[in-house]
């Protein structure tokens, strides 16, 4: 039976929970790069890390999952260390896992002031034939908005309103106005949000996943911001920030963002 690379993605996720040892044979033992920088390369790496989770604490929600040419995304819900939500990016060669990515972030405890969490809203995977053009749209926002700081091209991208852009992040609300005021709240009080570099951009159908770089409160951090658009417009947001440790802490030597 061929299984699919979306799920060789969330049974190897899973396992993390489960402990089924079957899920490894997903992944190329010899090639396995591994770019969470706290853990070390190789599959020796993720089994230390389990090894290290206390026991029977670790759940896993795969929320959504999505595929771009070799690469499975997914958004997950964790108790990883504690709760968590983020998302993370397989490279598949010959139907084996050689390549990950994450970005994680604390799961809030409450609500946004909108009423939605980190991880609720749209799953449903449509628009496929719109996959590039919709790439191409986030990779321009990115670009122009988000490290560009146009934010007076902002109605290029989004409507306004607060029903016309749905926002996920645990302490924005809905709408293009709460997210500039947002914006510029922190710019204000001395800590910016600021984005210097794309390095990829994923999707399939409506859902785009942006992971750049860029600098957080004073700290250097990754930003992946998952987008949902419609007719062109990008109308919800999910997303995780994680700050990048300094090298000297790096466990692996491949980088937060090699070979994206």
């Amino acid at each position: 039976m061929n299984v699919s690379n979306i799920d060789k993605a969330v049974a190897l996720l899973n396992s993390i929970e489960t402990g089924d040892a079957e899920a490894i044979k997903y992944v190329d033992p010899d090639q396995y790069t591994q770019h969470n920088l706290a853990v070390a390369n190789g599959l020796k790496g993720f089994g230390e890390l389990l090894q290290a989770l206390p026991e029977n604490t670790a759940r896993v929600n795969v929320v959504r999952a999505f595929c771009d040419g070799d690469y499975v995304v997914c958004h997950v819900d964790y108790n990883f260390f504690g709760p968590k939500v983020g998302f993370d990016i397989f490279r598949f060669e010959n139907g084996l896992i050689v390549e990950h990515w994450d970005n994680l972030t604390e799961k809030a405890s409450a609500k946004n002031p909108s009423g939605h969490t980190q991880i609720d809203g749209s799953t449903e995977i449509i628009d496929r034939e719109k996959t590039a053009e919709n790439k191409q749209r986030a990779a321009s926002f990115i670009e122009t908005i988000l490290i560009g700081g146009h934010l007076d091209k902002i109605t290029d991208y989004i409507n306004p309103g607060a029903s016309n852009y749905i926002q996920h992040s645990s302490v924005m609300g809905d709408g293009i106005e709460n997210l500039q005021a947002a914006i510029e709240q922190m710019a204000q009080q001395g800590s910016p949000m600021t984005y210097t570099k794309n390095h990829k951009v994923l999707g399939e159908g409506n859902f785009t996943l942006g992971v750049s770089e860029g600098e957080f409160a004073g700290n250097h951090v990754a930003y992946y911001d998952l987008l949902r658009l419609d007719n062109n417009m990008i109308v919800e947001h999910w997303g995780a920030i994680e700050t990048i440790p300094p090298e000297s802490e790096w466990k692996n030597s491949n980088g937060k963002f090699g070979n994206l």
